[in-house]
């Protein structure tokens, strides 16, 4: 599929930009499942969601980022942007909010 020269992807609907990068709009940390996102891999906000999300277009990283399961997608996102430890510090803190991740984190 082509658009104004530059090649236009498919969105899969396999949920992994909702759970690997952080979402500032939506105060939703690195690596962290979004509250939106259902179990069937799409938004309940659908209609109602921030502008990073209207505005994200699937590309070439979703292509390379296919596998069976959202884990290993995600896996996969936060390795090519060389983000897995820092995913696993957001995780290990065991809270869901970025801006309390970053305060906890500051505070140390």
């Amino acid at each position: 599929m082509q658009t104004s020269g530059k090649t236009a992807f498919e969105c899969t609907k396999c949920g992994a930009c909702c759970v690997a990068p952080d979402i500032a709009a939506l105060d939703k940390p690195l690596g962290l499942r979004c509250p939106h996102l259902g179990d069937d891999m799409l938004c309940r906000a659908y209609e109602s969601r921030p502008a990073v999300c209207r505005s994200y277009e699937p590309d070439q990283l979703c292509k390379e980022i296919e596998a069976p399961t959202i884990e290993e997608r995600v896996a996969k996102y936060l390795a090519h942007f060389q983000l897995e430890d820092e995913a696993e510090r957001m995780k290990a803190t065991g809270l869901t909010s970025r801006a309390a991740v970053h305060a906890a984190m500051k505070a140390k």
